[in-house]
C-alpha cells in the first residue's frame, strides 16, 4: 500500500541494530549441528564391570627368603666376625642365560628354549645378540643367539627353592656340585646339560634338549663368604652333606 511507511531506524527493535548492543558483548556465532552418526559417539563410555568374588590375595613369603633372615645371616655373622650388618653376603640376583648356535638357521629352535626358558623361571625372557661379527662363526653383528633371565627378591628365591629341591635331585648321575665354579669376586656360575631336570618342562612338546648356564650374583667379595652362603642356603656341593632348610 502507498500510505505505509517504512520504520525508521528509532522504531527498529535495538536487537536488530549492533550498535545498539553493550560493547561487553557479542553476538555468539552458531554452533554447527552434529552429524546423525555422531550422537551415540557424545555418550560417556560405560563404566567397566566390577570382578565377582573376593579380592586376591598377595602371594606368600618366600621360604628360603625366611630361612635367610631368621637362622642363616646370624650364623655368617658369627662364622665371619662381621660387625657391620651390611657386610653379611647375600643373594643378589640369579641370571639364567641360554646360548643357541644355530639359532641364525633355525629361528623355531630359539623361540622354542625362549618359551621353555620362560615356563621354568616365571617371566618373560630376553634375546640376547651378537654383539660383533665373527666371520669363522658365519655370525654377523646384531644377529639373535639366545635368550636370558635375571631373577631378583622373592621370585630369585622361589627359583632357588625349587632349583635345589626338586630340579638338582633330577640330575643323571648326579654326586654334588663343584665348588671351584667361583670367578673370585663371589659370584658362581653353574652349567646344566640338559633342560629336562626342570618338572615344567613337558616331555611330549621338547624339541631339542640343550643345556643352560645359572649365575648366583652375591654381596660377597671373596669365594670363602659366597661359598658359605651358598651352602647354608641348602646348595648340595661334592663332598659335603647339604643343608636343610626348614
Amino acid at each position: 500500500m502507498a500510505d505505509e511507511k517504512k520504520p525508521t531506524e528509532q522504531e527498529q527493535p535495538e536487537a536488530a541494530n549492533p550498535a545498539a548492543m553493550p560493547q561487553g558483548e557479542k553476538k555468539q556465532p552458531k554452533q554447527p549441528k552434529a552429524p546423525k552418526g555422531a550422537k551415540g559417539a557424545q555418550k560417556a563410555p560405560a563404566a567397566a564391570p566390577e570382578p565377582e568374588g573376593p579380592p586376591a590375595e598377595p602371594a606368600p613369603r618366600a621360604r628360603l627368603l625366611d630361612f635367610y633372615e631368621q637362622r642363616v645371616r646370624a650364623k655368617l655373622q658369627q662364622q665371619f666376625g662381621f660387625k657391620n650388618p651390611h657386610q653379611i653376603p647375600r643373594l643378589l640376583k640369579i641370571v639364567l642365560n641360554v646360548g643357541m648356535g644355530d639359532a641364525v638357521k633355525n629361528p623355531k629352535g630359539l623361540d622354542a628354549a625362549a618359551a621353555e626358558l620362560g615356563s621354568i623361571t616365571g617371566q618373560h625372557p630376553v634375546v640376547t645378540r651378537a654383539k660383533k661379527s665373527i666371520a669363522n662363526f658365519n655370525l654377523r653383528e646384531g644377529q639373535a643367539i639366545g635368550c636370558a633371565v635375571t631373577l631378583r627378591g622373592a621370585r630369585m628365591y622361589e627359583f632357588l627353592d625349587r632349583f635345589i629341591t626338586v630340579a638338582v635331585p633330577r640330575m643323571r648321575d648326579f654326586r654334588g656340585l663343584p665348588t671351584k665354579s667361583f670367578d673370585g669376586r663371589g659370584n658362581y656360575t653353574l652349567g646344566i646339560k640338559e633342560q629336562m631336570i626342570f618338572p615344567e618342562i613337558d616331555y611330549d612338546k621338547v624339541e631339542r634338549i640343550h643345556g643352560m648356564d645359572i649365575t648366583f650374583v652375591t654381596s660377597a667379595g671373596r669365594d670363602d663368604s659366597a661359598l658359605a652362603l651358598l651352602r647354608e642356603l641348602g646348595m648340595p656341593f661334592r663332598g659335603e652333606t647339604p643343608v636343610a632348610a626348614a
